[in-house]
C-alpha cells in the first residue's frame, strides 16, 4: 500500500507522558491476534527483532463506521511512533480508542495487542492496518489472523485494587446512580423527585438517549382506548405466562407482576412530566395485527412513544427535556467517569464505588448513603463475555454502528460483590442487518442497516430453500437461522411488496404504516423503500428481471430457489400454509418483477440477562438473599429474560428498565 500524507492527529511518540496502555485499562474484548505470515514472523515482530527500512508507512483497514488509518514511523530495529486515525468511528466507542491503541502497539512494537473491549471492530482495524505498515516497514509480509474462538477465557477476573494513595478525590452523596440511559434517567429523576441527594456516575461524557417504545400495562391512555378498541385490553395472567413461556422457565413471575402491576402508573408519570413541556405528547402505539386471522404468537399492545409536538423547538429532544428536570431538581453529574468497582464494609453492605475519571485517570470515591442504583447495561460490546455466554449471538449478528455501548463493567462490578448471574442467557436482536452475496453473518463482518427485513416476506436459505414460518418474533425467525447453512438466509420480495407491507398488519416498531387508533408508526414505507434504494445501488439488495437472475445474483442454487417460490406461490394461493403455518393475510406471493432479494442477518441491540435481583430491586446473592446498598435496573439486571426477547410485547425491555428504574429510586430514596 502506498505511503500516506501524515497528519498530527493522535500522534504519539515513544516519550509520551501519561499514556495508559491497554493491558494496564484490563480490556477484555477482541480476539488475540498473531502475526501469522509464518510461525517465525509473528515471535520476532513481539520480541522486535525485525528490521526495518527507516521512515514513516501508511496503511487503512476497514471498521464499523470508516476506515481507520495507522501511521507508524520506524528507525531500523524499532517502532518510534504510531499515529491512528479514527475518526470516522463511532466517538464514544471507537473513536474514542485511537491513543490507547497507539499507545499499547508503542509499548508492545508489535500489532499483537490485546483489543478495547467495548470497540473490538475497530481495534481489530487497527491491528490490521499496524500489520500492513510493519510489513511495509520490513519487507516481510506480516498478517493478522485470530486464534480460535474457545469462549474459556476468564473474562471475569478478579476485581482490581485501589490503594487508598490512588484515590485523590471524594464525594458524598445519598442516591448514586451509575449509568445513565433508559434506566438512569428515570431513576435519577424519581429519586430526587422524591426529595434524596441524587449523584450520576456515566462513564461517556453525555448521557445516553433513551429508548422510546416503553412497554406497560393499564396505562391512562391504553384504559381510554378500551372502549373502541377492546381488543387492546391486557389479561395480566394470561400477558405473565406467555413472558415465562418465552422464557422457557429462566425468569422470576413475580418481578413480571411487579413489571404488570407498576408500568402503567410509570408511563402515567413520564407522560405527566412530558406533556407538561409542552414540547410532547405519549401515544399508545396501538395494535395487535389481524385477530381474526391470528398467527402462532399473540401481540400486546404494551407500545407506548412520546412525540414531538408542532410547536417544540428543533433541538428538542429527551435528554434535553430529562436533563432540564434533573438540573431543576438539583442532580449531580460526573461524567466521563467509569466504573471500576463497588465498595463494602465487613458486613458485605454496599457503600458506594470506586470510578476512574477519564479526563486525566485519577481515582475517585463516591460515598452512598442510601444505596447505589445499578444502570450500567449489559455486555454486547465485550467481545470475551460474548463468546463465552453467547457464543451463538456472535454467530448470528453483523456488526453495525447503531446498538449498545456497554461493555458488562457493571455486571462484572455486582459479580465481585457476590451477586448471583443470570442462568441462562438472552439478547435482543433484530433482522434489521444485510450483507453482500458474497457474505454471510458473524461478528466479524460489517454490514448495513435494513428496516425492512422484519416484514415477514419469504425467506430462504444459501441452498434457496424455505426453513420456517417467517412471521413471528423476530429472534425466532433468526434463531431458525443460526440452524442454516452460514447463519445466513435471503428475503424474497416483488414489486407488490408495499401492498403486502400494509397487508401484514404488522406491530410494533416494524410496523410501516399508522397504527389502527392513528398513532404513528416508527418508520414509514416511504423512508424505508428510499433506504432500500441505496442499498439496491450499494449491492446489497439485488433487483432481477426473473427468478433465475435473482438466485444468480445471490449466489444461491437457481434450480432449487425457483422451485421453493413455486411452491410457495402455490401455498399463497391456497391460502393456507400447510409447509410452516403462517397466516394467511400474510401468505403474499412472489409473481411480479422487479424481483429483490438480500442477505439478512441480526442487529444485535444488547443483552439482557445481568445480575437476579428481588422485587424491590434489590441485587441478591446466590442463597437469595439482597446485598444491602445495592439495586439495579435494565440489561444489568436479570431474571425477567430468558433465552429470547419476547418483542410482541412492544417496548417490553424498556417499560421493564424504566420502570424498575422508578421503582429503584422511590425505595432507595425513601430509607
Amino acid at each position: 500500500m502506498a505511503n500516506k500524507p501524515i497528519s498530527r492527529r493522535n500522534f504519539l511518540k515513544g516519550m509520551a507522558a501519561g499514556a495508559v496502555s491497554v493491558a494496564t485499562m484490563g480490556a477484555l474484548g477482541g480476539s488475540e491476534i498473531a502475526l501469522a505470515s509464518d510461525a517465525d514472523t509473528s515471535a520476532a515482530s513481539a520480541a522486535g527483532s525485525l528490521t526495518y527500512t527507516p521512515g514513516t508507512y501508511s496503511a487503512s483497514a476497514a471498521g464499523i463506521a470508516s476506515d481507520v488509518t495507522v501511521t507508524m514511523t520506524f528507525d531500523e530495529t524499532s517502532i518510534t511512533a504510531v499515529e491512528i486515525d479514527v475518526s470516522g468511528e463511532t466517538a464514544d466507542i471507537g473513536g474514542a480508542i485511537g491513543d490507547q491503541m497507539a499507545q499499547a502497539i508503542l509499548d508492545a512494537q508489535s500489532c499483537d495487542v490485546d483489543a478495547v473491549s467495548s470497540a473490538t471492530v475497530t481495534s481489530n482495524a487497527i491491528k490490521t492496518a499496524a500489520a500492513d505498515c510493519i510489513s511495509q516497514a520490513s519487507g516481510t509480509t506480516v498478517t493478522v489472523s485470530e486464534e480460535e474462538d474457545s469462549g474459556s477465557s476468564d473474562w471475569l477476573g478478579e476485581a482490581p485494587e485501589i490503594s487508598e494513595d490512588e484515590i485523590t478525590e471524594t464525594l458524598d452523596t445519598e442516591v448514586l446512580v451509575v449509568g445513565c440511559g433508559s434506566g438512569g434517567w428515570i431513576a435519577a429523576m424519581t429519586a430526587a423527585e422524591e426529595g434524596a441527594k441524587v449523584l450520576v456516575v456515566e462513564k461517556k461524557d453525555s448521557p445516553t438517549g433513551p429508548r422510546e417504545d416503553i412497554g406497560s400495562i393499564n396505562s391512562k391512555l391504553q384504559q381510554e382506548s378500551f372502549e373502541e378498541y377492546p381488543e387492546f385490553e391486557i389479561n395480566k395472567m394470561e400477558a405473565l405466562q406467555d413472558i415465562v413461556r418465552y422464557g422457557s422457565g429462566y425468569v422470576n413471575s413475580d418481578l413480571i407482576r411487579c413489571w404488570e402491576d407498576n408500568s402503567g402508573e410509570m408511563v402515567d408519570w413520564l407522560t405527566e412530566l412530558l406533556e407538561s413541556t409542552g414540547n410532547w405528547y405519549m401515544s399508545l402505539e396501538g395494535g395487535v395485527g389481524d385477530t381474526s386471522d391470528p398467527g402462532r404468537d399473540k401481540a400486546y399492545a404494551t407500545g407506548h412513544s412520546p412525540h414531538l409536538t408542532d410547536d417544540a423547538p428543533e433541538d428538542t429532544t429527551l435528554n434535553s427535556t430529562f436533563q432540564a428536570h434533573c438540573d431543576d431538581l438539583g442532580v449531580e453529574w460526573k461524567l466521563s467517569t467509569a466504573l471500576v468497582k463497588l465498595e463494602q464494609d465487613d458486613s458485605g453492605k454496599v457503600t458506594g464505588i470506586i470510578a476512574q475519571d477519564q479526563t486525566d485517570d485519577h481515582y475517585v470515591r463516591v460515598n452512598a448513603s442510601k444505596g447505589v442504583i445499578m444502570c450500567t447495561g449489559g455486555y454486547a460490546t465485550n467481545t470475551e463475555m460474548m463468546k463465552a455466554l453467547q457464543p451463538q449471538t456472535l454467530d448470528m449478528k453483523v456488526n453495525y454502528t447503531i446498538g449498545s455501548t456497554c461493555d458488562g463493567s457493571g455486571i462484572k462490578a455486582m459479580l465481585w460483590a457476590g451477586a448471583k448471574f443470570s442462568p441462562v442467557h438472552a439478547s435482543m436482536m433484530f433482522n434489521r442487518c444485510c450483507v453482500k452475496p458474497d457474505e454471510t453473518a458473524g461478528y466479524k463482518t460489517t454490514g448495513k442497516w435494513f428496516w425492512f427485513g422484519e416484514q415477514p416476506f419469504l425467506k430462504v436459505n444459501l441452498n434457496g430453500e424455505r426453513f420456517c414460518n417467517e412471521s413471528g418474533p423476530y429472534e425466532f425467525m433468526l434463531h431458525s437461522m443460526w440452524m442454516q447453512p452460514y447463519h445466513t438466509y435471503c428475503d424474497i420480495f416483488d414489486a407488490n411488496c408495499e401492498e403486502y407491507a400494509e397487508q401484514f398488519d404488522e406491530v410494533g416498531c416494524c410496523r410501516l404504516f399508522a397504527f389502527p387508533n392513528g398513532a404513528l408508526s416508527n418508520s414509514t414505507f416511504e423512508s424505508c423503500w428510499a433506504s432500500n434504494e441505496t442499498l439496491i445501488e450499494e449491492g446489497y439488495i439485488q433487483k432481477a428481471d426473473t427468478l433465475e437472475e435473482l438466485a444468480e445474483k445471490l449466489n444461491i442454487p437457481a434450480e432449487t430457489f425457483v422451485a421453493t417460490v413455486e411452491r410457495y406461490n402455490e401455498l399463497c394461493e391456497a391460502g393456507k400454509d400447510s409447509d410452516y403455518g403462517k397466516e394467511t393475510h400474510r401468505m403474499t406471493p412472489v409473481d411480479t418483477a422487479p424481483f429483490y432479494g438480500v442477505r439478512t442477518c441480526a442487529w444485535h441491540l444488547t443483552t439482557l440477562s445481568g445480575c437476579l435481583i428481588n422485587t424491590d430491586m434489590q441485587v441478591i446473592q446466590e442463597d437469595g438473599t439482597p446485598i444491602e446498598g445495592l439495586y439495579a435496573t435494565g440489561d444489568c439486571s436479570g431474571g425477567f429474560f430468558g433465552n429470547t426477547y419476547p418483542n410482541l410485547f412492544t417496548g417490553l425491555a424498556c417499560g421493564r428498565t424504566m420502570t424498575f428504574g422508578r421503582r429503584a429510586a422511590q425505595i432507595v430514596a425513601a430509607l
